[in-house]
């Protein structure tokens, strides 16, 4: 995907909560698209990512924070799309995100992986489709889809086939349940704003604040000279994950999640461990192993049975 790609505008939602398929029809293709594709996209960063392990942390996702803000801020009025500021309690649901789906994830995936394999927090990761389709339909006023319950464990089984497991101490796990509580904040916190400034205002919002967090951060923790040691190579990924990881992407899930619901926009989170292993490939990792293929298939059957037609279980309001 390119920095040209159209970006889909989003209706408003309901005042209330995220519209939510109805329970008796499966959901709507035109509805998955956008959130498959951001999956996508965010599978893609893990190796793009690896280009940045030497790099100073904060000082480089900083950049990549605020070059983020600019593009969509940018995109939002060439689009027309109006943007409010956040009032009340929405300063503590947008500041969340910021906090623990964009700042803390990238703090515990970045320190996870010095004591754990990256297979590791990339199960952890793929876990999050169980935790939304729990808490997520509950911060809809919705109860729990059995349907989405029953095809939420199969997901994750097919990303642990497609990641294996991986060696880890304790210190690693610790780092790897952080970065699944992370991930799931990341929508489950946006649920609450997702009714009033869409995916376009949580995705401005959220991004303008995890800047200001890691600027704060790098500057008390870093050298001033930090980004001058970024090589060319470090300069291309954090622009790759400014636009497509970030900009683009966060829309992408954003408007997802208030069309289907964040439980069942959960199940697409098993999407990312599947690109990561396409995006292995394509940069000389090799063919997968049959393990990755059976994952794939079982994978394909959990999306299958969550997102298609309800299961005659309370998923309307």
């Amino acid at each position: 995907m390119s920095t040209s790609t159209p970006i889909p505008s989003t209706a408003p939602a309901s005042p209330s909560s995220p519209s939510s398929p109805s329970p008796t029809r499966s959901v709507p293709l035109r509805d998955l698209l956008p959130g498959i594709a951001g999956m996508a996209l965010v599978g893609s960063s893990v190796t793009v990512s690896r280009s940045l392990v030497d790099a100073p942390l904060f000082a480089a996702q900083a950049v990549r924070y605020v070059a983020a803000a600019v593009i969509l801020l940018l995109l939002a009025r060439a689009a027309r799309v109006p943007l409010s500021l956040p009032r009340g309690r929405e300063w503590l649901w947008l500041a969340g995100i910021a906090a623990g789906g964009l700042v803390l994830f990238n703090v515990a995936v970045v320190r996870g992986v010095a004591h754990a394999e990256p297979a590791v927090i990339a199960v952890a990761v793929a876990s999050v489709p169980v935790l939304l389709g729990l808490v997520g339909p509950l911060l809809e006023k919705r109860r729990p889809s059995r349907r989405v319950l029953l095809a939420a464990p199969v997901v994750v089984a097919g990303a642990v086939l497609v990641e294996g497991t991986g060696r880890t101490d304790a210190a690693g796990v610790g780092w790897a349940v952080l970065a699944l509580a992370c991930e799931a904040a990341f929508t489950l916190l946006a649920v609450p704003v997702l009714g009033r400034h869409g995916a376009w205002g949580v995705s401005v919002h959220a991004v303008w604040m995890g800047a200001v967090m890691l600027a704060v951060l790098s500057v008390c923790t870093e050298r001033p000279s930090a980004l001058a040691e970024l090589t060319l190579r470090q300069w291309g990924a954090v622009g790759y994950l400014a636009v497509l990881v970030t900009a683009v992407a966060f829309l992408l899930w954003y408007r997802t999640v208030a069309a289907v619901g964040s439980g069942r926009a959960g199940l697409l989170t098993g999407i990312a461990p599947l690109a990561a292993a396409g995006a292995g490939v394509l940069s000389g990792g090799g063919a997968p192993r049959p393990a990755v293929w059976l994952g794939l298939a079982v994978l394909v059957a959990g999306l299958a049975l969550g997102l298609r037609g309800g299961d005659g279980s309370a998923d309307a309001r």
